[in-house]
């Protein structure tokens, strides 16, 4: 299968990396209007590069693509591979632009489009989804996530990529990884309250940390922080109610569950192999990566696969606006 990797930054690098390793049918290439991008991408992967996408859809012919540019200029790029007869993977979008007419587009033409959702794949938090639905009575729970914005990508400045804009900022981006899982484990958000607050000197025009608490449709209340400002990556997350007591520090190695009636605390061991990048945080594992690119392929095969609908990312980009108003006292 011919498959086209449109940017070729951090995520394209990884996507073009993750299907040379576990995707060998997939013939890649990439379109980037970076030269040392193009260059790395043809010494590294052995992958032809161009430098627009018009000449990519002429010369490679690709079946399928993925879209890792700067969300703001995903909608156009989308379009012109769905014109193109192309299936499409995106990474997330952070902005609602062009969803419907894109969706309309595939349906007319027959084609897949896929969105991101990474996390749905990662096998703790698959696991919690599954563990809370067996359980009898109400759970709370308390999540953080956060980590200092320069680090993210310590390679490169922070400002010359997405997360400096405000309008697809680290926070912003943070909510959107995060909510589908926990809309999918808890229920969907049902109400909420907001807190927002600038705790830094970084060159960016929006707040750098939200406390949430948020309330879902089955009764599980949440409290939640999301922050660029942790200086230590963390991602850790406690779930409690009378039957269960469930810990997860963000690691491979380190959910744990307290069984009540056992009265022992046991480690849940879910892989087999852990895949990780040193570049990266610690908590970041290249397995959901693997697993979410192969829900693509099956999905380009007909098969079932677990998906965040962009009918469903709709719903969680309005609840992200709404928070962000609140948080603002808007």
């Amino acid at each position: 299968m011919k498959v086209l990797v449109v940017g070729l930054g951090s995520m394209g690098k990884r996507r073009m990396r993750l299907m040379r390793e576990f995707f060998p049918f997939c013939d890649c290439a990439g379109v980037d209007s970076r030269p040392d991008r193009r260059s790395e991408a043809e010494e590294r992967f052995s992958a032809a590069a161009y430098d627009s996408l018009p000449a990519a859809l002429e010369q490679f012919r690709p079946e399928a693509a993925f879209v890792c540019t700067s969300p703001l200029s995903h909608s156009g790029i989308i379009r012109q591979l769905l014109e193109a007869g192309v299936a499409v993977f995106t990474e997330i979008n952070l902005l609602p632009e062009g969803y419907r007419e894109n969706l309309q587009l595939a349906r007319e033409k027959g084609l897949l489009l896929f969105l991101s959702s990474t996390p749905i794949y990662r096998a703790e938090l698959r696991w919690v989804e599954q563990h809370l639905s067996e359980q009898q009575g109400p759970v709370w729970y308390r999540y953080h996530v956060g980590q200092y914005l320069p680090d993210w990508h310590p390679w490169e400045n922070y400002k010359d990529f997405f997360v400096g804009d405000s309008r697809t900022g680290g926070v912003r981006e943070i909510m959107a990884i995060e909510l589908p899982w926990m809309q999918r484990a808890f229920s969907p958000v049902e109400s909420f309250s907001a807190a927002g607050a600038r705790l830094t000197g970084l060159a960016i025009g929006y707040q750098d940390a939200l406390a949430l608490t948020l309330r879902h449709q089955n009764g599980t209340v949440g409290s939640v922080v999301f922050d660029v400002v942790s200086r230590r990556a963390v991602k850790e997350l406690e779930v409690f109610g009378e039957g269960t007591y469930v810990h997860w520090d963000g690691s491979p190695a380190g959910l744990t569950h307290y069984d009540p009636a056992a009265g022992e605390t046991r480690s849940i061991r879910l892989y087999d192999r852990v895949d990780q990048d040193p570049r990266y945080a610690s908590n970041i594992v290249e397995n959901m990566y693997v697993d979410e690119m192969q829900a693509f392929f099956d999905r380009l095969a007909g098969r079932e696969a677990r998906v965040h609908t962009f009918e469903e990312d709709l719903r969680v980009i309005e609840l992200m606006d709404a928070i962000e108003r609140e948080a603002k006292g808007e």
